[in-house]
């Protein structure tokens, strides 16, 4: 049985949870962190928006080297800008998966900065550590809003902002 039909499944529903999140986002709170040691809303909304991008980025690579491909910031301005460009990421993650067969998955990915090798990969992992990132970042974009007051969506079910105790 391929393992693909499950990760476009994922990748969807995954989806639909984050982009509630990310319209939440306030904007004239983007340059806002609760913690010195912390991200910005942006930088974390930013950074959630780009992570579908990785499937296509895995699925079409054999790895990523931070020495050669330094990091740049997704330069979001505006929640519309926002949602555009994580709605781009999740579009090419789907088409990726369309296009994969599990051969391409079992391959090996590598993730590194020069001769430093911070893992090695199949390719189907990656996509679900990319995944696992998503909501990880989620989570925590979600304290951020706690933090603010903005009524959190809920994720697998309703949140406390949904329902009445």
């Amino acid at each position: 049985m391929s393992i693909i039909p499950s990760l476009i499944k994922e990748l969807n529903q995954e989806a639909a949870t984050t982009r509630k999140m990310l319209s939440r986002v306030p904007e004239d709170k983007y340059d806002w962190t609760p913690h010195e040691k912390s991200m910005t809303i942006r930088r974390l909304a930013g950074h959630i928006a780009e992570l579908p991008g990785w499937v296509d980025m895995t699925i079409s690579t054999s790895e990523l080297d931070f020495a050669a491909n330094p990091y740049t910031f997704p330069p979001v301005q505006n929640n519309e800008e926002l949602l555009a460009f994580f709605d781009k990421n999740v579009a090419s993650g789907n088409v990726a998966l369309e296009k994969a067969t599990d051969q391409d998955l079992s391959d090996n990915w590598t993730l590194r900065n020069g001769d430093q090798v911070y893992s090695v990969s199949s390719k189907a992992e990656v996509i679900r550590m990319a995944y696992c990132q998503t909501v990880h970042h989620r989570a925590q974009l979600g304290v951020y809003l706690r933090l603010l007051n903005i009524p959190i969506p809920g994720s697998y079910g309703p949140s406390a902002d949904e329902v009445n105790f």
